[in-house]
């Protein structure tokens, strides 16, 4: 029994140090391992033996405190009284640190656990943040192209602007002088109607003229 004990006390020993130092990829094997252990029927499992060997423990301190009670009442100790205490005792020592590491192992294993998570997530996080920050400069420079479009739009857009005015002006000013030109010419077609009337009255007169100068 004793063997057994000291050999699962270097067991549980190599395991939190493995837990507690990282010497490789050992660490994630303990971890890994103690996972697996905590699936299926493994808690219950382990849960069935240390209350086995809490049981042994209470066992062991009652025959610790009976043979002291026993060589209180005789005043001294027998040899065999003796041995079986510092056997009780050793062995109730070991199931002690037994199951005080295996709390330990088990509480380490938790936080460590919670740890991976934590950093797995601030990883995460830490890629979705460059990936903003990174969107976010896209985004700084789209609008800083949009923003030198926009300007650039606004002076094309002056200059249209100006132009449409120029032409405006322009034509205005074609306007007035379309409309010179039309009072122009009808005051022209008017003076070219005068004068056809002028011409037909004196080629009319020309005529009388010429009748009265055969009739003579």
């Amino acid at each position: 029994m004793i063997q057994l004990l000291f050999l699962v006390l270097c067991v549980e020993i190599g395991v939190a140090f493995f837990l507690l130092v990282k010497v490789g990829p050992l660490r994630e094997l303990v971890m890994k391992s103690l996972d697996q252990v905590k699936l299926g029927r493994g808690p219950a499992t382990v849960k069935t033996i240390a209350g086995t060997m809490s049981v042994i423990f209470m066992f062991h301190l009652m025959n610790i405190l009976k043979i002291q009670n026993k060589g209180n009442k005789l005043g001294t100790m027998s040899p065999m009284d003796q041995v079986l205490w510092r056997t009780h005792l050793l062995e109730a020592s070991l199931m002690g640190f037994t199951l005080f590491l295996g709390f330990l192992i088990e509480r380490m294993h938790h936080y460590l656990r919670k740890l991976i998570n934590i950093r797995s997530k601030v990883g995460a996080s830490k890629e979705e943040l460059e990936k903003i920050e990174k969107e976010k400069q896209q985004l700084k420079e789209k609008e800083e192209k949009a923003s030198k479009e926009i300007t650039t739009l606004q002076n094309e857009l002056s200059k249209l602007t100006e132009e449409i005015k120029k032409l405006k002006v322009e034509s205005q000013e074609k306007d007035k002088t379309i409309e010179t030109a039309d009072a122009h010419v009808v005051a022209l077609q008017k003076q070219a109607a005068d004068l056809l009337l002028e011409y037909d009255r004196l080629l009319e007169d020309n005529q009388n003229l010429q009748t009265q100068v055969q009739k003579r």
